[in-house]
């Protein structure tokens, strides 16, 4: 079986569901493009608990965690069968890694997962199970978490981060979609792909220190989390390749990036 890459997608807001812009034509595309996987592990920005903590929901609901967006967004379901079995292989990866791994039996599909699968695999016909970030952990403990699932790669599992590229909301909300980007997000957005196909993890992950703008791109690091999940589980060795770039909002970069 051909290893699937990792892959760390943007996500934006949630109307990236039903609003047409580049990044919603590129994740339309993205399923076809990687093909089909077992299953799917999907690290979402949007589910923070302060330790590893993986779903395992035989049925997970769609979590709508959004207010005041248009009604036929909340209308959207995404019928995903959960994924037990990859949960329980988690768990084992991690701790054999030397992690304690939680599992949560009830929890559903955030936006931060179902938004993007949806586009990607519409027929939600994959299982999918969904990984936690921790937030005070920062982007090293991220990478060893994805270095740890690197074997689900050749498992025929699909390992999606899905988070921002960039990502602050105080400056959200002043621009339409398809305004072009402010000076600071396009520099960062360019040291980040400069810096994944250079593969400089060490800059990477020292990203607040080596990055231009980096507190001010992200003042919360959660957005930016699952990138490093997706870069550690694309191995050691790995150099990223970006498969997408657009912005919308002036604010947001929806760069995606694939690991193998």
């Amino acid at each position: 079986m051909t290893a699937f890459p990792s892959v760390f997608v943007s996500h934006g807001a949630p109307t990236l569901a039903l609003t047409p812009c580049p990044a919603r034509d590129f994740l339309s595309g993205l399923g076809k493009d990687l093909g089909r996987p077992t299953a799917i592990l999907c690290v979402s920005a949007h589910w923070e608990l302060p330790g590893p903590t993986v779903s395992a929901a035989v049925e997970p609901e769609t979590i709508h965690d959004f207010y005041g967006f248009p009604e036929p967004l909340y209308n959207l379901r995404y019928p995903a069968a959960g994924a037990p079995a990859l949960a329980e292989r988690v768990g084992g990866l991690l701790e054999h890694a030397g992690f304690d791994c939680a599992s949560d039996p009830t929890r559903g599909l955030d936006h931060g997962a179902w938004v993007p699968l949806l586009l990607m695999y519409p027929n939600a016909d994959i299982p999918v199970a969904q990984f936690a970030v921790n937030m005070p952990l920062g982007p090293a403990h991220h990478f060893a978490i994805g270095h740890a699932l690197e074997p689900l790669r050749r498992e025929g599992v699909l390992v999606l981060g899905s988070g921002g590229a960039t990502h602050n909301l105080r400056e959200f909300g002043a621009y339409p979609i398809d305004a072009n980007p402010l000076s600071h997000v396009e520099a960062f957005d360019a040291w980040l792909k400069a810096t994944t196909e250079a593969g400089n993890t060490e800059s990477l992950i020292e990203y607040r220190r080596t990055a231009p703008h980096a507190r001010r791109i992200h003042p919360r690091e959660e957005h930016f989390l699952p990138f490093f999940v997706a870069l550690g589980a694309g191995g050691l060795q790995a150099k990223g390749r970006q498969i997408h770039s657009s912005f919308t909002y002036s604010v947001l970069s929806m760069a995606a990036f694939a690991f193998d």
